[in-house]
């Protein structure tokens, strides 16, 4: 497999294009569980097929780069990219698991998108596996999918890159105490401890998706809530999470910054970081995230890297 530092892109593979549909590549016609259990008395569905079946449901929509390296994180040894890539390919043909490619205007995209079926959670609920997935979350937009995959990425990257990865959530919730709505973050959450002390970061993901900044208004707005009424224990946080915006560029934390200030949703609790898809690809984290500061000089806001000696590997 590719390392994250070989890959030369300019643009995000989680990026949104123009025109963009999710075209479905999984398996038309029936399946019945007799043939499944058939194939499991077998041998031709083991272990490690439920194993990838959990990853899965844990993140709904996954690539199969990325199941290979949560079941290497796993100790799990899928032997080869390719091998991994025949065994989903098994559980597509038997109906456990469908799949998807994005096609734009510039073409069709390079990657398959993982996800669960039906009798995948017929499977997972017989042992005893809470599976929430229903069969229109396989209907879910081009933009959520996009987001659930960057934020998958950047679990990964902490999982394999900071020696203080502790844990992690794939869908944390959140409330927001005055108007009382229950939202969640869209790209996840991990925990960080070093010296027996702890911190959350939060990724937020935004995609320049139709009416991007109405959306991120709305969501910042519901942030802002939770963390202006902040106390212990509100979310299952003891102490105040780290948010953290995950964009698609370098140009997008730009736009999304301008957005937050124009609409007076800045923070004042925390200090609002940023990064972007391509810089969970680093050797290191410590360098990936940036923060904007006002110059009292110029009164503009001004870039700035963060370092941060916790995301060292």
């Amino acid at each position: 497999m590719v390392e994250d530092n070989q890959i030369k892109a300019d643009v995000s593979p989680f990026a949104i294009r123009e025109g963009e549909i999710k075209v479905f590549d999984g398996k038309d016609g029936y399946v019945s569980m007799n043939q499944i259990v058939h194939k499991i008395n077998l041998g031709h569905i083991t272990d490690i097929h439920f194993q990838i079946l959990e990853l899965v449901n844990e993140f709904e929509f996954v690539t199969s780069r990325q199941l290979y390296q949560l079941l290497e994180i796993k100790g799990i040894d899928a032997k080869s990219q390719d091998k991994l890539n025949n065994k989903l390919e098994q559980l597509i043909k038997s109906k456990i698991l469908t799949r998807y490619y994005f096609n734009s205007d510039e073409g069709k995209g390079i990657y398959r998108v993982y996800s669960l079926e039906k009798m995948g959670k017929y499977l997972l609920e017989t042992k005893e596996i809470e599976c929430k997935w229903q069969p229109s979350d396989n209907t879910k937009p081009v933009a959520m999918v996009k987001k659930r995959l960057a934020g998958n990425q950047v679990i990964i990257a902490y999982l394999r890159k900071v020696k203080a990865f502790d844990s992690y959530v794939v869908k944390p919730a959140f409330r927001a105490k005055i108007t009382g709505k229950n939202f969640k973050t869209a790209g996840g959450s991990v925990k960080l401890t070093k010296n027996n002390k702890s911190i959350q970061f939060v990724f937020e993901v935004i995609r320049r998706e139709k009416d991007w900044e109405k959306k991120l208004v709305d969501k910042m707005k519901m942030y802002k809530e939770f963390y202006d009424n902040f106390e212990p224990g509100d979310s299952g946080f003891n102490t105040l999470p780290q948010l953290i915006i995950v964009c698609e560029d370098d140009r997008h934390t730009a736009e999304v910054f301008r957005e937050i200030i124009k609409n007076k949703l800045e923070i004042s609790s925390i200090k609002l970081y940023f990064t972007t898809d391509l810089r969970q690809n680093e050797e290191s984290l410590t360098n990936t995230l940036i923060e904007f500061k006002l110059d009292p000089n110029t009164n503009k806001y001004k870039v700035e890297n963060v370092e941060l000696k916790l995301l060292e590997m």
